[in-house]
């Protein structure tokens, strides 16, 4: 598969038995003290891609063990938990959510992260799907249960950055920090984390600067491309 599909391409394939489409919808909103982040449960078993699964980044895909919100578990964690949303070695993963495929994103960089690349975003998510009138299923998460998959770990600890890496590096011009938050919360012109403002010396590429508000789709590549720092030298962390 391309990294991205079309919705056309994915309702051709759908009842393929390779296939497993994963709804990774969550919901952000502004809260007093910073962003409230809301599962899309009740939005997938009100409407989602038929044949769809839900893919819970609020409990199931990430360490509960910390205060951090979102922090990454382990591979093995994620792993097992691909298994059970039906992931094994041979399947094709198509991931989408309902809000500008940052969330289906994530996903799709963890399964890299621990060596299955076999998995590409839905362009335009939901939102395309929907607008373009393709079929829409109802029904709870455990109505129609997965069959576990079998997956083969083979982890890239190289794609995740820690904070020592980041500080150890944020000086030496051999690191490429880009702040993918919108340019206000960059600014520290709004505050939604503990204290304002962004890593010193990071460029700010909001990442929904990347896809078209109208359609929910990605741009053209070529403004994609132009829209990043030409320095093949660093090694490049986004947050």
């Amino acid at each position: 598969m391309d990294t991205l599909v079309t919705t056309d391409w994915l309702a051709a394939e759908q009842g393929a038995a390779d296939l497993v489409m994963l709804d990774c919808t969550v919901f952000l909103r502004m809260g007093d003290d910073g962003y409230i982040s809301e599962s899309g449960l009740e939005n997938f078993e009100a409407g989602h891609i038929p044949g769809a699964r839900f893919a819970d980044l609020n409990a199931e895909l990430v360490d509960t063990s910390t205060s951090l919100r979102y922090a990454i578990p382990t591979p093995e964690y994620f792993g097992t938990a691909m298994e059970r949303l039906g992931v094994s070695d041979a399947s094709r993963v198509v991931l989408y959510d309902e809000n500008g495929s940052m969330w289906a994103a994530r996903v799709w960089f963890m399964l890299r992260w621990i060596g299955f690349d076999n998995a590409a975003l839905l362009d335009g998510g939901l939102k395309a799907w929907k607008a373009e009138g393709w079929d829409l299923e109802a029904g709870s998460a455990e109505s129609a249960p997965a069959k576990p998959g079998s997956l083969t770990l083979n982890p890239r600890p190289r794609l995740i950055a820690d904070k020592a890496e980041v500080l150890a590096n944020i000086d030496n011009g051999m690191t490429c920090l880009i702040d993918a938050l919108p340019p206000a919360v960059f600014n520290g012109e709004v505050a939604p984390y503990a204290r304002p403002g962004h890593i010193p010396g990071a460029l700010n590429i909001a990442a929904n600067a990347m896809v078209d508000p109208e359609t929910g789709r990605f741009k053209p590549e070529d403004e994609i491309r132009a829209m990043l720092p030409d320095r093949p030298e660093a090694r490049t962390v986004a947050y």
